[in-house]
């Protein structure tokens, strides 16, 4: 089973990305965050004509959006109310696969605003509230059996997760606290970090490069912000991984890349 997670930052506006995606690359499921649409606005007539006829949509106007589009059917569909701020930035479903169904956890978690100091900037406070209502959420078991946890979880925890552990330090997205927040919710589920069970932590590995750069390929300031964790059930299962790096340079492209795994069912 092939599972990709990709922040496509307006899905509509970004649909002719995404079918090239599906074409080329075919993925089982496919999970995207900040579609950024309500539900009755999403692009379902385009993803059935893709073959993704299976769709689980948590969405709302031009913010935040998590979506599941699948070729297998889908159930037990949930969509938690993380802080409940009536963000849409959480959505779980139940694939079929031949081992048994999986779990899984599509996530977007806050970005977390500028400023590092939750005394002045309540977005940052939102994110760490967020985190902690993750692991608390892990420490209820919702890792047991053949579960999958992925999405955009705007943290780069390694220190080659950054172009730049150094200059990072104090950078939201790379702040000790959020790591150690991230690594709090690691911990709770005890999930296995499926992108780094493929590379290293010695070496670097980015999905996300900032708009702001004038050429993203040759400065190369990439970070880590989008990952699949697997329960310890599933980790024996891991088969594969693509980074989909040139999907950056694409027309129009969103700021993250595809990130995919492949999973023995």
């Amino acid at each position: 089973m092939k599972i990709t997670t990709w922040n496509i930052n307006s899905v509509r506006l970004r649909m002719p990305l995404v079918a090239h995606l599906l074409k080329t690359k075919a993925p089982d499921v496919l999970c995207l965050q900040e579609t950024k649409c309500r539900d009755a606005e999403f692009p379902m007539k385009d993803f059935a004509a893709l073959g993704y006829k299976h769709a689980a949509i948590n969405g709302q106007k031009g913010y935040h959006g998590v979506a599941v589009l699948s070729k297998k059917p889908l159930g037990l569909i949930e969509k938690r109310d993380f802080c409940e701020k009536g963000d849409a930035r959480h959505i779980s479903v139940e694939v079929e696969a031949r081992g048994g169904p999986i779990t899984l956890h599509n996530f977007y978690v806050p970005a977390g605003g500028d400023e590092p100091d939750v005394t002045i900037n309540p977005k940052f406070a939102h994110k760490l509230s967020f985190l902690d209502e993750m692991t608390e959420w892990g420490q209820k078991g919702f890792a047991k059996g053949r579960v999958a946890l992925v999405g955009d979880l705007n943290i780069a925890p390694l220190e080659h997760d950054v172009w730049s552990h150094k200059a990072l330090l104090k950078v939201v997205s790379h702040t000790p606290v959020e790591v150690e927040k991230l690594a709090n919710v690691f911990q709770a589920g005890k999930w296995i970090d499926a992108m780094r069970h493929f590379v290293p932590a010695e070496e670097k590995l980015y999905t996300w490069w900032s708009y702001r750069a004038a050429d993203w390929a040759a400065s190369n300031r990439g970070r880590r912000l989008d990952h699949i964790l697997v329960s310890e059930a599933l980790g024996g299962k891991l088969k594969k991984l693509d980074v989909l790096t040139e999907a950056r340079g694409w027309e129009r492209p969103s700021d993250h890349v595809p990130v995919t795994i492949e999973l023995a069912e």
